[in-house]
């Protein structure tokens, strides 16, 4: 008889949604009234631009990614794990989920090197090369929810800005040995759109196939391709469920974006 595993939510939500207080406020209620196991991963939207911006420190961006040099480094370091991260669990815990606030190298969870500098120096970030799922099942099946901080480290105790994204995707994958997993990629937009304009054109499914038709149509573009290519690997190595929705839509099983082989 093959063995049924538990059930276990993982749950990106996006950086527009930490920018307004409102929207963040109702999602976290709808992720506080889950009763599966939830794993929790959140970007850092505007405010380490802000922060950095307010310390007098430029921020770079190429294609849409941050070049993290050692100043920006301690910001997003500080806003990330410190200020969002915090806030997120407290507010998780002041509706009665037992959240417990991480980073990569807290326990060794998530262990990254630093990405080589060839064709593009994108400074301290971080490619993940493991993630410690027996440890984390441990917290989970503890009851806690653990809710992540896109920071990770490396062996030689380098800490390494991270995207959200691929941490969600990789914590998934590591997970499915020992959970039935879904993840959900939440953000300010209703799934994925054949028309950047109309909110209410979702596209339903999408697979490897027309995802490249969609991307060589130029239908889908900058930062939805990384997004797409994690929520594929993730439902190419086991994970049960991968979909893309809007951050009030957590709770509808039929809504956003569905990802097949």
């Amino acid at each position: 008889m093959s063995h049924i595993l538990p059930k276990l939510q993982v749950i990106k939500i996006g950086g527009n949604v930490i920018d307004n207080p409102s929207l963040l406020e109702a999602f976290l209620t709808d992720i506080a009234s889950i009763p599966e196991a939830i794993v929790l991963i959140h970007g850092g939207g505007k405010i380490a631009t802000e922060m950095a911006k307010e310390l007098g420190i430029n921020s770079q961006m190429i294609d849409g990614r941050r070049v993290t040099d050692s100043a920006s480094l301690r910001v997003v370091t500080m806003v990330y794990a410190g200020w969002i991260n915090k806030s997120m669990v407290a507010q998780l815990q002041a509706k009665h989920k037992n959240a417990i606030g991480f980073t990569g190298p807290d326990a060794g969870l998530v262990i990254s090197k630093k990405r080589n500098p060839t064709p593009i120096d994108y400074g301290w970030v971080g490619d993940i090369e493991h993630v410690n799922a027996q440890a984390l099942s441990t917290f989970i099946h503890q009851g806690y929810c653990p809710v992540f901080a896109p920071i990770t480290a490396d062996k030689q105790g380098h800490l390494l800005n991270t995207n959200a994204d691929t941490m969600a995707q990789a914590i998934s994958i590591a997970l499915s040995d020992f959970f039935e997993v879904t993840l959900t990629y939440c953000f300010e937009k209703n799934g994925v759109l054949s028309n950047p304009d109309d909110d209410n054109s979702v596209i339903s499914h999408i697979n490897q196939n027309s995802f490249l038709e969609l991307k060589e149509s130029g239908i889908v573009t900058a930062g939805m391709i990384p997004k797409l290519e994690n929520a594929l690997k993730a439902i190419s190595q086991g994970v049960h469920t991968v979909k893309l929705c809007h951050a009030s839509q957590v709770l509808n099983p039929g809504g956003g974006t569905l990802i097949s082989v």
